[in-house]
């Protein structure tokens, strides 16, 4: 196919935050962009400016509030919106997918069914069969077979300052890397591939956690010492999770687990390690939660890793330590002692 043919070709986008249009911004490297917005404004603004988030975006990407011209329109388009919207998003769009498309999702967090997440009690667990990334929901939503993963690391505001980077793309389907290989590649991106979905999504969830408590210890003052060891044993505990949940190991010490949690758990371009930093300053999760944009995912997940945790009987300090300051007001100071003191044992326990 020659390279004017493959200009033609349009991806979709469906999701316009911070990450959606560093995507988008992006892809219009190699091919024109449909991005999907549900407020008229932005999509107005995109498309009468070509300027979103203060960046100045390509005449090949072409913003739109209907849904269905994303699925008639492109073979191929990412999936980027937050993990309590995502279920949703996918009944929309659902009666217009066939088999032929192509979704690849850049969420980073998990869905519930049949629990109300905001009324468990303390003694309450979640188990798998309540848990679902958004590969697995697109599969129950949808009749599309050739799903991927993007994962990390990705902060989005060095996307589109215009800094190198590069991301895992996980499938079960080769076809799915290497359309994502073409469409992302450029000079300031590359992609890596993986066969392991289940791994890629469960370390781009999980490391949001660790990247707030992260930021709490930022916050605090605290030295690089105690955070490189708040994320070393932070990384464990998301091997925990990964194995109780199905996933090996390796999954979590490549580009999209342990590359992605260096790049959240220190950048303050990060949404989950700045929630931290404020929360360590004083503010609570109510004032956050009214002042952020878009609100860490790594909020919700905290709440999932802990009950999920009770429910396989996970030993997983930090965790537990974050919940308890982030829903039970309980003093970092002491959580941070308590951590310093807790029996660790074995510093290498997964391999």
């Amino acid at each position: 196919m020659s390279e004017n043919t493959e200009k033609k070709k349009i991806v979709g986008v469906i999701g316009a935050g911070s990450f959606g249009t560093a995507i988008a911004d992006l892809l219009s490297d190699n091919v024109d962009v449909i991005l999907y917005s549900r407020q008229k404004e932005v999509v107005q603004k995109i498309n009468q400016d070509h300027n979103h988030y203060g960046v100045l975006l390509s005449p090949n990407v072409k913003a739109t509030n209907d849904i269905q011209e994303i699925a008639e329109q492109c073979t191929v388009f990412f999936a980027i919106v937050p993990s309590t919207n995502f279920r949703e998003m996918m009944q929309n769009i659902s009666p217009y997918l066939r088999p032929y498309h192509i979704i690849i999702h850049g969420t980073k967090g998990f869905d519930i069914t049949h629990i109300e997440l905001d009324k468990l009690e303390k003694k309450d667990g979640i188990s798998r069969a309540n848990l679902h990334t958004m590969s697995e929901v697109i599969q129950q939503e949808s009749s599309v077979v050739r799903i991927g993963c993007l994962s990390g690391p990705n902060l989005a505001s060095e996307i589109l300052q215009g800094q190198p980077t590069a991301t895992v793309v996980a499938s079960r389907f080769r076809e799915v890397i290497k359309i994502s290989e073409k469409i992302l590649n450029s000079r300031r991106f590359h992609v890596f591939g993986s066969y392991d979905l289940l791994g890629a999504e469960l370390a781009g969830a999980l490391k949001n956690s660790i990247a707030i408590g992260s930021g709490m210890l930022g916050g605090l003052g605290m030295g690089k010492n105690i955070q490189a060891l708040l994320i070393t044993r932070g990384l464990v505990e998301m091997i925990r999770f990964g194995k109780a949940m199905g996933s090996e190991a390796s999954a979590f010490l490549g580009t999209a687990g342990i590359g992605d949690l260096v790049a959240t758990g220190t950048s303050e371009n990060s949404r989950n390690y700045t929630f931290g930093m404020r929360m360590a300053k004083g503010e609570s999760l109510e004032e956050i939660s009214t002042k952020m944009p878009e609100l860490a995912e790594g909020v919700r997940t905290i709440k999932i890793m802990k009950h999920l945790a009770d429910y396989y009987k996970i030993r997983v300090p930090i965790i537990q330590m974050l919940y308890a300051i982030v829903y039970e007001g309980f003093d970092m100071e002491r959580a941070m002692d308590y951590l310093m003191k807790f029996p660790y044992g074995v510093d290498v326990d997964f391999l």
